[in-house]
């Protein structure tokens, strides 16, 4: 079982975006980075279509490295490890900082 995943709320622990937050849009378990919204914004040239014949500079998501990111606890909404629990013979997440069940 995963720690984090997709729609989770994250903060930024290192690099030029620290303290934001922001929700888990992409896991790569791969390359082990992930995508958050509005976090390391970079420009991205768009090549000539027929739709659009200018071409243009686009803004969006880069990757990020999984080890910088942490999930923000519910209740303290602050940075919190995940820890992997049984419940009811089930592995579920649990906040270490609050000891919150999260879904």
């Amino acid at each position: 079982m995963q720690k984090l995943k997709v729609k989770d709320e994250v903060v930024v622990l290192a690099g030029k975006d620290k303290g934001k937050k922001g929700e888990l849009l992409k896991i790569n378990l791969k390359t082990n980075k992930v995508l958050v919204q509005g976090v390391n914004i970079i420009k991205k040239t768009v090549k000539a279509t027929q739709e659009n014949p200018a071409g243009s500079i686009v803004e969006r998501e880069a990757f990020i490295h999984l080890s910088n990111v942490a999930l923000v606890s519910p209740k303290t909404k602050k940075a919190t490890r995940v820890k992997i629990v049984e419940k009811d013979g089930k592995n579920v997440r649990m906040a270490v900082a609050c000891k919150t069940i999260l879904k």
